[in-house]
């Protein structure tokens, strides 16, 4: 009984000690010092994060107009009234295809005609005007027939309708693929015109002919200047010219 009854004793004692030691653990802890910054170096922290954000941001800009937009200025009349003389605009090098509408920005650096069989024939234009880079919209891409016939564009044998155009323009042949309507627009090129149906050369002109798809820049996606006529492309043939 003596036994248990010190050791019973014992127990309080130890756990009381217990007790103890966590009070004075908590005591000293809350009598540490609290490291405040100074205005200074708050001032500086808040400097360095916004010159790191500001780094990322002008570094994700650049790549974005390095590898996907490119700004391009409009000279001529060729796609009035989409398009205007002195216009601003931004081009993609990243789209998933070309179809009928697209205005895009091309290398004009070769003509192409078409032979009797209608397989492309590459036409030398050295010392052309037209050989420069030319902005025009896709009228007929690859697999199309197209055909020009009484001031209209037909495409496999059926009129378009073209808003984009003055209701009483007239798209007539010029010298490119004379004899040659309708043909069939072989695969990997496009036949393209400008909206100012009158006063563009064009697919219709020999010294354009038919656009091969690695001649094409970009596709065009938005007017941002003037900023009064801002205007995003993609939808431009459906848009009224009148």
């Amino acid at each position: 009984m003596e036994d248990n009854e010190l050791k019973n004793t014992t127990e309080p004692e130890n756990s009381t000690g217990t007790a103890d030691t966590e009070v004075t653990a908590e005591e000293t802890e809350a009598a540490a010092p609290v490291k405040t910054k100074t205005f200074g170096q708050k001032l500086l922290d808040d400097v360095v994060d916004i010159a790191e954000s500001t780094i990322i941001t002008i570094f994700v800009i650049a790549m974005i107009f390095t590898y996907f937009l490119h700004p391009v200025g409009v000279e001529g009349g060729s796609m009035n009234p989409t398009l205007i003389d002195k216009d601003r605009i931004l081009m993609t090098t990243v789209y998933f295809g070309i179809d009928y509408g697209d205005i895009i920005v091309i290398d004009n650096d070769y003509a192409y005609d078409i032979d009797e069989n209608g397989d492309p024939v590459k036409v030398n234009i050295d010392g052309n005007r037209l050989k420069e880079c030319i902005i025009k919209r896709v009228i007929a891409t690859p697999g199309q027939e197209i055909d020009l016939r009484d001031g209209k564009v037909y495409i496999d044998g059926k009129e378009i309708d073209e808003p984009y155009i003055a209701s009483d323009a007239q798209t007539l042949p010029e010298d490119a693929f004379s004899g040659k309507y309708p043909f069939k627009v072989p695969d990997g090129y496009y036949f393209v015109m400008g909206d100012n149906r009158e006063h563009s050369s064009d697919s219709r002109n020999s010294g354009v002919g038919l656009i091969k798809k690695d001649q094409i820049y970009g596709k065009a996606i938005v007017r941002y200047q003037p900023i009064k006529d801002f205007k995003l492309l993609g939808n431009s043939v459906n848009e009224s010219a009148n």
